[in-house]
């Protein structure tokens, strides 16, 4: 939040505000990953699995490399809170701080999602997008973003001094555990920061807050994603429903999320250069 100033401006002041912003990431220098060619394969892709996340609730679904999954809202005024790792290495996950430093800070169509350090390579790209249409609304806010973090029990109990079990931190926990036979404490830690689908969100443009308000989507409303590489994906249900009022606690009406597996007719192999598959070789000066 930002305080009343306490120092008076310098008579500079105007011209350093004025300093022009500079790109901080130049990825127009990645090697490129065909967008079109995945696109093209989604329309006679077949449908091979399907999991429903129940309201306040997640699931873990496997991607094989190759395929498609896509998330639809049946029933609209719902947001997700996603988690990627790479299916044989859970200690590569979803980094969405770097996501957001090389693509945005909310996601579309032809954006990456990028895996943590050391393996740094894109876990999956967005090719469709029911919600692209949005863009930035007149609050600043936009849609699918990768700032927040999600929901969860301990932040709640900070804020409000209540035991809220139902976060989407804590869903994705017990989803993980389920899929994996282990036991919370041992695989909490592999829980992670979000793409928050669906979620409309922003900064506020005079105290820079983080603001969430009302999902535009709808029912049907979907967004699909290629699978660079076998992924395990976990999905929660927000207790926030359309996160336009309050979340962490059962009073906002909440809706379940779909997932589905598709399957292409040809299998792409699309991480073909070696700058994007993790293989960085360095020891840091070592």
């Amino acid at each position: 939040m930002i305080s009343t100033p306490h120092n008076p401006q310098p008579a500079d002041a105007a011209e350093r505000r004025a300093v022009a912003p500079v790109i901080c990431y130049e990825t127009q220098k990645l090697p490129p990953i065909d967008l079109a060619a995945m696109q093209a394969q989604l329309p006679e892709a077949e449908v091979v699995s399907e999991v429903t996340i129940g309201a306040r609730d997640a699931e873990c679904f496997a991607v094989p490399a190759g395929h498609f999954f896509r998330i639809v809202n049946p029933n609209g005024h719902q947001v997700g809170d996603l988690n990627l790792w790479n299916l044989h290495n859970l200690n590569e996950r979803f980094y969405s701080g770097k996501t957001r430093q090389l693509q945005a800070s909310h996601v579309t169509v032809g954006d990456h999602l990028w895996s943590n350090m050391p393996h740094l390579s894109p876990l999956c790209t967005i090719v469709e997008d029911s919600l692209d249409w949005y863009g930035i609304d007149e609050y600043g806010g936009s849609v699918h973003d990768v700032i927040g973090t999600r929901c969860d029990p301990y932040t709640n109990y900070r804020l409000r001094g209540e035991h809220y079990d139902y976060c989407c931190h804590s869903n994705l926990t017990r989803a993980l555990a389920k899929y994996t036979g282990k036991p919370t404490a041992e695989i909490e830690h592999l829980v992670h920061d979000v793409m928050n689908v669906f979620m409309c969100t922003g900064f506020t443009l005079d105290t820079h807050q983080y603001f969430m308000k009302a999902t535009p989507a709808r029912a049907g409303d979907s967004i699909t994603f290629f699978a660079h590489r076998d992924l395990l994906g976990g999905l929660s249900a927000c207790p926030g429903g359309n996160c336009g009022s309050t979340h962490s606690d059962d009073a906002t009406a909440c809706y379940p999320l779909v997932v589905e597996v598709l399957r292409p007719q040809t299998i792409l192999q699309t991480l073909t250069d070696d700058r994007l598959n993790g293989a960085y070789h360095g020891r840091h000066g070592l």
